[in-house]
């Protein structure tokens, strides 16, 4: 049990030192610093949102407000893509690191996940609480379902930037092929749109994607009977533990391979 205790700490320090590591060299000891770790995707929502609120007559043909549709949207979109894209080749600029006899392959993806969660999370609640301060945006329904909605995308987001990363270490054809891989699924992971506006054979395609099935449950807890939601928990499960075990196995073929070199 102390040696269990002892591993636990020692991994807590070298994860804290690769995320301190990883914002300094992401963004700098200048201007605002870390800041933009938060403000970068809070921008984004919010340019999106006010944007699409100049549409006349946008979201009340729906009987909800349009920025709870793009903040919901966006911010779940932001999590599992951004997450996805900064474990893509994250060993080659850090490779130098395995010389330490502490510093794992795992500790470097956990550092950029942990980040990416960590800024997706709060741009999402500082954005829904201006949002509910300027009117655009009425209190949630319920909280419970938008809490597990989200650890659940942030789990299945870590399992999928764990299982990307570690692959795009095997074959460079990874990285190249994600990029209109997730252009596709983001449109289809509903940042602009709900399951129920689609015609009954759409909808039933469109939620073989597991993404939208996430921000399916956190629009529920949103905005509760307003609106009919479509999600389903198990499958949403299936996945996040299908690709954290994908994920694992080929982050341990890497991690072989990285040590042999």
């Amino acid at each position: 049990m102390p040696d269990l205790a002892r591993a636990f700490a020692v991994q807590r320090r070298v994860i804290g030192a690769l995320l301190i590591r990883e914002m300094a060299t992401r963004y700098g000891r200048r201007n605002i610093g870390f800041l933009w770790l938060f403000l970068e995707p809070m921008m984004f929502t919010a340019i999106v949102t006010a944007v699409l609120a100049l549409v006349p007559d946008s979201g009340r043909y729906v009987g909800v407000p349009i920025a709870g549709i793009t903040l919901t949207g966006y911010s779940c979109v932001l999590l599992w893509r951004n997450t996805a894209s900064r474990c893509l080749k994250a060993l080659d600029p850090n490779r130098a690191l395995m010389h330490h006899r502490n510093v794992k392959v795992v500790d470097l993806f956990a550092a950029r996940i942990l980040l990416e969660l960590a800024g997706a999370t709060v741009s999402f609640m500082v954005l829904a609480f201006l949002f509910s301060l300027m009117g655009w945006l009425g209190a949630p329904v319920q909280i419970l379902p938008i809490v597990l909605a989200w650890l659940l995308l942030a789990w299945f987001s870590a399992g999928l930037g764990l299982m990307l990363g570690a692959a795009s270490e095997l074959t460079d054809l990874v990285e190249k092929i994600w990029r209109p891989i997730s252009f596709v699924l983001f449109m289809l992971s509903g940042p602009t749109f709900m399951v129920e506006w689609l015609p009954p054979q759409l909808r039933e395609a469109v939620l073989w994607v597991p993404m939208i099935h996430f921000v399916e449950q956190l629009r529920g807890g949103f905005f509760g009977p307003l609106v009919t939601v479509h999600y389903n928990i198990p499958y949403m499960i299936s996945w996040c533990l299908g690709i954290s075990v994908l994920g694992a196995a080929a982050t341990r073929i890497i991690s072989r391979r990285a040590m042999l070199e």
